[in-house]
């Protein structure tokens, strides 16, 4: 079958290739190879380029589908912020065309999984947590859209809509109905009460690439300004992997601290923070249910929904924590997740 929009791409490579070499003065070595290197949850696909002495990584976004300016304009952000991110090289949003630097082939994920050491872990998270408290010290008001209650609201929406209207192939009864009422109440409330920051809101381990100091970060052109407590949350309650609960929070807490010493505005005590934390991770296990739901049925991509369990266990160990996350005890049980 003809891939139309590699065609595209190939078309448009050589003239890229000349502007990024000017900009990097790169001698030219020879035409090079072009790889596929890795796609996503979205429609976004990655090639990688190679002539044996230099690499880049293409980005290929449909624009009917997805808007490459929102990733260019918040690059700039977060390198304005000191945050390492790939260096935008040349550029077609009209076609949805990247050419960027390639920050390696190996992510904090993959490093996890192939097995490390706890020295390895420890200057990993620790460059994690220092790259995220210095983007978020960059934060102002009015440069990024608001994570607002109506955003929030239609993020938890995709539960019932997609993981229980789809995936379980349900419908809330009226008793579920009003359980869900009640926890979107408890869940918003504590939302809308944290002060605000720049989030990149899907900051962890499959969007941070291992590198010797702070890690590259990757994924971010969803940001908005909203709840503080949302991307230390994303970072240490992973969709794709676990981490002890004792550890996780031991984590939360250095990140808390760090956070409070930039002049980053969290609760004095750290038991408050962890509770919005807690109260965060719930919102985002929800919404990510839901969201690997709609990937696999409209989308065609089913292997994600097998991290299911894990989002189900966080939300149970919440629930054991939390006495205002009854309604979501009763709904967990009814639906005999």
């Amino acid at each position: 079958m003809v891939d139309a929009r590699r065609s595209l791409l190939e078309a448009w490579l050589p003239s890229a290739l000349s502007e990024a070499r000017n900009r990097q003065n790169w001698a030219e070595e020879g035409a090079g190879q072009l790889a596929p290197a890795s796609a996503d949850a979205s429609f976004r696909r990655y090639f990688r380029w190679s002539d044996g002495v230099h690499s880049l990584i293409i980005m290929d976004a449909p624009p009917e589908q997805e808007d490459v300016r929102p990733f260019m304009r918040i690059a700039g952000l977060l390198a304005s912020a000191g945050v390492k991110t790939p260096a935008i090289l040349a550029a077609d949003p009209q076609q949805g065309f990247l050419l960027m630097e390639d920050l390696g082939a190996c992510t904090y994920l993959q490093s996890i999984q192939a097995g490390i050491t706890e020295a390895e872990l420890e200057h990993m998270f620790a460059g994690a947590i220092s790259t995220l408290v210095r983007w978020q010290a960059s934060s102002r008001p009015a440069e990024l859209p608001d994570y607002d209650e109506a955003v929030l609201r239609r993020e938890l929406e995709l539960f019932p809509d997609w993981f229980v209207g789809r995936h379980l192939q349900r419908e809330l009864n009226a008793e579920q109905r009003a359980d869900w009422v009640a926890l979107c109440s408890v869940l918003l409330d504590s939302h809308l009460a944290e002060s605000k920051v720049f989030v990149h809101r899907d900051y962890m381990p499959r969007n941070l690439m291992t590198a010797p100091g702070e890690p590259g970060v990757l994924d971010f052109q969803d940001a908005l300004y909203g709840p503080a407590s949302y991307d230390v949350t994303s970072l240490f309650a992973d969709a794709f992997f676990n981490l002890p609960l004792a550890q996780r929070e031991s984590w939360i807490q250095r990140y808390w601290q760090q956070a409070r010493a930039a002049g980053i505005d969290l609760p004095e005590r750290f038991d408050d923070f962890l509770s919005q934390s807690r109260l965060m991770g719930v919102q985002r296990h929800l919404k990510v249910l839901g969201i690997f739901a709609r990937i696999r049925y409209r989308d065609g991509k089913p292997h994600y929904l097998e991290d299911a369990p894990r989002f189900i266990q966080y939300l149970r160990e919440a629930c054991s924590a939390d006495a205002r996350l009854a309604p979501l005890v009763r709904l967990l049980g009814s639906l005999e997740l």
